[in-house]
């Protein structure tokens, strides 16, 4: 791969064709949330969050403008990952400013991301506490894989590759759920989902959201 082809994205890529998401993540990280606008989170019993959002085919200013409303609205409440209908908008996109369990820092935008389905023998399983900003105050166990890759295209179009283990895996595979109407609270049985959405009942969020009608 020549140099010309791995730094083409917005992102430089590693040798295997990976983002490189853990270079200069605070800097990235404050520019595009110091050109956003921070909006209110939108939470389950939401329609848009219980659908398939749209395809992203228009790499344009405006999906500009939403990344840096996403990464601005994502810092105001907190959180690790955000997908474009958490704040109402039904396109298939997402933004991560995560750790990893190692302590490494990862920041970047997924758009049209697709999973990758893991070989039997690569799915070990991290049951760990899991939130959403959809869902707030909220927190249950939920095992999911502790490595994830996705594929999509950067805020530019261009094809992208991203890998994550322990909690950032859970990260990319959490955001993607989002964009295809699914809620972490999906995957639980009706007894822990009943359980969630009680602590959302009693807990108040601590930043603004989208009441449902």
């Amino acid at each position: 791969m020549t140099e010309q082809q791995q730094t083409a994205g917005v992102l430089p890529v590693d040798d295997e064709g990976y983002v490189i998401d853990s270079e200069n993540p605070e800097e990235r990280e404050t520019a595009y949330r110091e050109r956003g606008t921070s909006r209110p989170i939108t939470v389950v019993g939401n329609p848009v969050l219980h659908k398939e959002c749209k395809d992203v085919t228009e790499f344009d200013e405006e999906l500009a403008r939403l990344v840096d409303d996403m990464f601005a609205s994502q810092r105001t409440a907190e959180g690790v990952g955000l997908a474009a209908n958490q704040i109402g908008v039904d396109k298939k996109v997402f933004v991560y400013d995560c750790p990893d369990d190692q302590g490494v820092r990862h920041v970047g935008v997924v758009c049209n991301p697709v999973l990758a389905e893991l070989p039997a023998e690569q799915r070990v399983l991290d049951d760990n506490n899991e939130g959403c900003l959809s869902v707030p105050t909220a927190y249950v166990s939920l095992a999911r894989p502790d490595y994830a890759e996705v594929t999509g295209q950067d805020e530019k179009g261009n094809p992208i590759k991203v890998r994550g283990t322990g909690y950032f895996a859970r990260c990319l595979q959490h955001e993607t759920d989002h964009l295809y109407g699914y809620l972490y609270i999906d995957r639980l049985s009706k007894r822990e989902r009943k359980d969630a959405l009680r602590q959302m009942q009693e807990g108040t969020p601590r930043y603004e959201v989208v009441p449902n009608d």
